[in-house]
């Protein structure tokens, strides 16, 4: 059901019923996957290869807590790096401590901002503490990570420190931005400089600390020959009034004109209240421009999301999933504004269309109150355009796994900064398989008429089937792709009258979207399902 709020937003509750478009001609559908051994983190780095996963960094704890004595523990940093199989739900681990302690500091500190290009992931900056300087810092490092060897250093319990090289540049002291890639330009956006411990009564109050927001867009290519690093062809513009953010989300773009680039959007904080922005940035690769005559209301803090393209339709999507906004829709279709700035569970999206306005509705939710500190991973098998934007002319099957949503903070409360004693959240070890699905197969629905005779349910690749026939009959049940293509029979037998279950095991599966069918006698009925 779509409940109309606004002529900008609507509400829209998953997977009970999905749009027709949540983006282009597709639905979006989340399962969760469960992954023995799945570290809980928020605020890392991650790099891939071959479809798995390299984790660094973060934290393993919720929101950080207001006391400057227990806020950003070290005690509470990840000190290992992590690889993960999504296919295999394999993981694997290793500690970093082999390294330099320097570099050691580093890779196990928070909201570190990250590029992988090619087979190199690249960090830059961090907040953790650190034993050099035996206080919180953040790192004015720039480290690169040969992430093919290190994960397969770490399969096979051999040393990272060969696939792991570091340079110190005061220019890369930054944490809570974004780094991007255009066009052989990397692109440090936002974020800030900060020392000490966090204290919400100010920097000069108790132990103190030192905050300094960039308030800068910093261009530069970094010279790698394998073997050593160097920055080159550095710039910088400050604009103090609209790059005054940090812990946003900046999401890569085609502009209607067809060029690339990113849009910064939200991010905390105004300088008069503790609230987040509303407008957004264009960054192209020549310079920025704040976007005329929009406002983004939902997922303002920094979270999963996802970029997708249609030339065909000149339009652009960012999809967010979950974390931190100061609106939400509560039950009844109201957008509520809360100054206190709650975790939320909604799944937004923003269109720029091809006139270059730019809308935002409400798509779906979070199955939790999840999101926050969260990274979209993307599937290396879906065609892309620049730095991980989908491209949805490209996509063919009916389903398609886009890729997964992956850690992040899991809160109890939408409000419970001001009462947080380190138990109302934690890191979560949830990961969520994004689907888009074309909409003509309507495979969102659960149930389809007649419900009464047969539906499905289940998670983790087994099923739970219901028959509920009138009379005792003969029943066939078969399992069919969208399409309506035998794959198998999963039932051949006389099936009593009234409420009657099965359990069928479909883990050998593909990921997607099926049909079970069941025939009895004169009774039929299909219910479809998401592998």
């Amino acid at each position: 059901m779509r409940i109309a709020v606004s002529h900008l937003f609507a509400i829209l509750v998953l997977p009970a019923a999905l749009s027709a478009q949540d983006i282009g001609n597709r639905s979006l559908i989340l399962q969760e996957v469960a992954i023995p051994g799945m570290p809980g983190l928020q605020s890392f780095a991650m790099g891939q290869h071959q479809g798995e996963w390299l984790l660094i960094g973060g934290r393993t704890d919720g929101l950080h807590r207001r006391q400057p004595p227990v806020t950003f523990l070290a005690a509470d940093n990840n000190t290992s790096a992590y690889v993960v199989n999504p296919m295999t739900l394999e993981v694997w681990s290793a500690s970093l401590s082999v390294l330099p302690t320097a570099i050691h500091m580093q890779l196990q500190s928070t909201n570190m901002e990250h590029q992988q290009v090619g087979s190199t992931l690249y960090i830059i900056g961090g907040y953790g503490y650190s034993t050099l300087a035996a206080d919180h810092i953040t790192h004015p490092r720039l480290t690169a990570l040969d992430v093919p060897g290190m994960i397969a250093a770490i399969k096979n319990g051999q040393s990272v420190a060969p696939y792991v090289r570091s340079i110190t540049d005061s220019r890369m002291e930054v944490t809570g931005g974004y780094l991007g890639y255009l066009d052989g330009t990397f692109i440090l956006a936002g974020g800030q400089r900060f020392v000490g411990r966090y204290n919400p009564m100010g920097p000069d109050f108790g132990p103190g600390f030192i905050q300094q927001y960039t308030n800068a867009i910093r261009r530069f290519s970094i010279a790698d020959d394998g073997t050593t690093l160097a920055i080159n062809d550095y710039s910088e513009v400050v604009d103090t009034v609209n790059l005054h953010r940090r812990d946003y989300n900046l999401v890569a773009q085609v502009f209607p004109d067809g060029s690339e680039g990113y849009t910064a959007f939200s991010g905390v904080f105004q300088y008069a209240a503790d609230l987040p922005w509303l407008n957004t940035v264009d960054i192209s690769a020549s310079g920025y421009a704040v976007v005329p005559a929009f406002e983004q209301l939902l997922n303002q803090y920094h979270t999963a999301h996802l970029p997708a393209y249609s030339q065909a339709d000149n339009r652009m999507s960012s999809v967010f999933f979950g974390g931190i906004g100061r609106y939400y829709f509560d039950g009844n279709g109201q957008l509520i504004d809360d100054t206190n700035v709650p975790f939320v569970n909604t799944i937004s999206r923003v269109e720029r269309l091809a006139n270059g306005t730019m809308e935002e509705m409400a798509i779906g939710e979070m199955p939790a109150l999840l999101g926050a500190g969260a990274e979209f991973i993307i599937d290396p098998a879906v065609p892309v355009i620049g730095d991980g934007i989908i491209d949805m002319d490209g996509l063919v099957a009916d389903t398609v796994v886009a890729g997964h949503v992956v850690g992040g903070i899991q809160s109890s409360a939408m409000n419970m900064f001001f009462i947080n004693d380190g138990t109302q959240s934690d890191a979560s070890a949830r990961v969520f398989r994004v689907l888009l699905v074309n909409s003509s197969t309507s495979v969102a629905e659960e149930r389809v008429a007649p419900a009464s005779y047969l539906s499905v349910t289940g998670s983790g690749g087994e099923l739970l089937i219901t028959m509920d026939l009138p009379v005792a009959e003969l029943a066939d049940v078969d399992l069919l792709d969208t399409s309506g293509r035998f794959i198998r029979r999963l039932l051949h037998a006389r099936v009593p009258a009234g409420a009657q279950r099965m359990r069928a095991d479909v883990r050998d599966l593909a990921p997607g979207a099926y049909m079970l069918r069941l025939q009895a006698g004169g009774h039929e009925g299909i219910a479809r399902f998401v592998r």
